[in-house]
């Protein structure tokens, strides 16, 4: 349109030749004249093309011919077709199932290809995106890929490999490493070494919607993997998940599998393996020439952007590294005990039946209550065993607790001697000291109601007559036997000495 103008110009304004104006704008004469004539034809003149648009001229030069049509079709609801196809991808809808519904409910409407080029037409609109600027030690981006298989020696068999990916936003410096599967600890760990691998942490990880990262998917808010949320906490990074089924928030990630595919898999590919630390040697030395070969429009490497731009702006590798740690909820039982891993550990008596979060690590466990820690523990793996500890307890349960044969004996000895004679001989009349418990400490307690001197007088002669019980040593201090001088009841006085004559020790 800008020639035509020039062309309008030239000939009105300067009134050169259609030949001078040909050569001046390098179009042919015959474009010249046609030019030329369609303007007279139009009534369009210079002054009056100057102060029109384009678009303007256009529709002047080259108004568009109608095509006559006897029947108007019905327009297709595109914007329907767009999030049917996306709505139903799992069920692989298709454009012709939808034109199929569009001609049942419209049979006069397009035939199948006018159908799609509508629509494709259409949609060619939506197409648009928008260029991410990645400012240096901001971001890393994180994803699995198939990766090679390993051999097992003895069998023979074949195991696939995933290959965890990351890649730095602003210097493409990438990681990568086989793992065997994409659970939460192959997951972690291969976070952790490769942070080492690195030195340093980013300001933001961003993983894809992986189930060992984000717990439940959302456009808005998703939710977090508590241990992969507990990581990120460590290292004292965020975690920014991409959004569901949105490739280019994590365009770097796409890109850096298709060139480890490129310059990792397919070198690899004639290869075999028979463990996982072979393939990964292997993977390390081919990530060190991609990493330190020279980028075509850069001119430099990814290690060399990676040291000069990212190591500076990144955060540091805190002194430890990450302890994996599994979190899980547990409702606290009536005996004040949370049951972890067919373990009982115990909490204070006074969250009882509340639902504590539990983070579990191969030596520790830890009971948390709204952000809180309340309790800690060794990790023990007894099953069915109990962990308990005594500040847990209510100072009822805890003065039980504390009770075991020495301690009873010793509080009876205060008493007196007898006393803790008796008490040990009862404890030793069970088959389990604990039965015997309350029963000594109902004849301890007997000096609440009697002096000391007649408890232990009962005892003595409780141990005579071999009376040991708290019922006897009762009814003894009631009927104040313990008061009695003891006197003989037989008849006869004295017996001579015989060797027949066994005496009242026989028969104790």
């Amino acid at each position: 349109m800008r020639k035509i103008k020039e062309v309008l110009r030239l000939k009105y304004e300067c009134g050169l030749s259609a030949r001078e104006i040909a050569c001046s704008c390098s179009i042919a004469r015959s474009t010249v004249a046609d030019y030329l004539m369609k303007a007279q034809a139009a009534g369009l003149t210079w002054p009056q093309a100057s102060t029109l648009t384009d678009t303007q001229i256009e529709e002047r030069l080259f108004p568009a011919k109608p095509v006559p049509s006897s029947v108007k079709r019905p327009e297709p609801d595109y914007q329907y077709i767009y999030n049917e196809l996306r709505k139903y991808r799992k069920f692989n809808l298709t454009l012709i199932q939808l034109w199929l519904e569009y001609k049942e409910e419209h049979p006069d409407g397009y035939q199948y290809s006018q159908f799609c080029d509508c629509y494709r037409r259409w949609k060619g609109k939506l197409d648009y995106y928008m260029r991410q600027e990645h400012r240096y030690g901001e971001k890393v981006f994180i994803d699995f890929s198939d990766g090679l298989s390993i051999v097992d020696p003895l069998t023979g068999e074949l195991t696939l490999t995933q290959l965890f990916l990351t890649v730095w936003g602003a210097s493409n410096y990438t990681y990568a490493e086989p793992t065997l599967s994409q659970t939460l600890p192959e997951w972690i760990g291969a976070h952790r070494r490769a942070l080492e691998y690195f030195g340093c942490v980013p300001r933001a990880l961003v993983p894809d919607n992986l189930k060992s990262g984000v717990s439940k998917a959302c456009k808005y808010e998703p939710e977090l993997n508590p241990t992969y949320a507990d990581m990120a906490e460590h290292y004292g990074c965020a975690v920014i998940p991409a959004r569901p089924r949105k490739a280019r928030d994590k365009a770097k990630v796409e890109v850096g599998v298709l060139i480890a595919k490129r310059w990792i898999l397919s070198v690899l590919r004639k290869r075999t393996f028979y463990s996982l630390a072979e393939l990964n040697d292997a993977i390390r030395e081919c990530l060190e020439r991609l990493n330190t070969r020279p980028m075509r429009r850069l001119g430099k490497s990814r290690r060399e952007l990676f040291e000069a731009m990212e190591r500076p702006n990144a955060l540091p590798l805190p002194a430890r590294p990450y302890e994996y740690a599994e979190w899980l909820k547990a409702r606290v039982g009536f005996n004040y005990h949370v049951d972890v891993d067919d373990h009982s550990y115990s909490v204070p008596y006074k969250l009882l039946h509340e639902k504590l979060d539990i983070r579990l690590t191969t030596t520790t466990i830890e009971a948390f209550r709204k952000g809180e820690r309340v309790a800690a523990h060794a990790r023990s793996y007894i099953k069915g065993g109990y962990t308990t500890l005594p500040e847990h307890m209510p100072p009822e349960h805890r003065a039980y607790a504390e009770w075991s044969p020495s301690r009873l004996i010793n509080w009876a000895t205060k008493t007196g001697p007898a006393t803790a004679q008796l008490v040990e001989k009862v404890m030793a009349g069970r088959p389990y000291p604990e039965q015997a418990y309350k029963a000594c400490m109902g004849i301890i307690h007997l000096d609440r109601h009697y002096l000391p001197e007649r408890v232990e007088a009962a005892a003595a002669r409780a141990l005579k007559y071999n009376a040991c019980s708290y019922r006897s040593m009762k009814a003894i201090l009631a009927a104040g036997l313990d008061r009695q001088d003891e006197r003989d009841n037989g008849g006869q006085m004295g017996l001579p000495l015989h060797q027949n004559i066994r005496g009242k020790e026989y028969y104790q």
